[in-house]
């Protein structure tokens, strides 16, 4: 089970940062990653790692304002946002994958899904 938190409303230029917790099943996935989308728009892929590793990927979208990190002691991970722009405003999703390709960003890669927490920046 996946658990999202931290979304919230915040001004552009503004900071949030999101958490995942999630249970010791993740040992048997891949890839762990924060996917978003927007009312009208199709899901997708904005940072992800792989779970056993330190490599980790991001859309160009995001690449240098947002930073996927996690605490393996907690469980969790997190998605750090700083300079945040109204386009950035969805539905924050996290998520575990079984097929290690990270790199994809693909949501179709990825069959756990956490309930989402909504981001919006004004």
């Amino acid at each position: 089970q996946l658990v999202e938190s931290g979304g919230g409303s915040v001004q552009a230029g503004g900071s949030l940062r999101l958490s995942c917790t999630h249970s010791g099943y993740i040992s048997s996935r891949h890839c762990m990653g924060w996917f978003r989308q927007a009312p009208g728009k199709a899901r997708e892929g904005i940072a992800t790692r792989y779970i056993g590793g330190s490599s980790t990927y991001y859309a160009d979208s995001v690449k240098g304002r947002f930073t996927i990190s996690r605490d393996d002691a907690k469980n969790t991970l997190y998605l750090q946002m700083n300079r945040l722009k109204p386009e950035d405003t969805a539905m924050y999703y996290c998520a575990a994958s079984r097929i290690a390709a990270c790199s994809r960003l693909l949501p179709v890669d990825y069959a756990d899904w956490g309930q989402g927490t909504q981001v919006t920046v004004s």
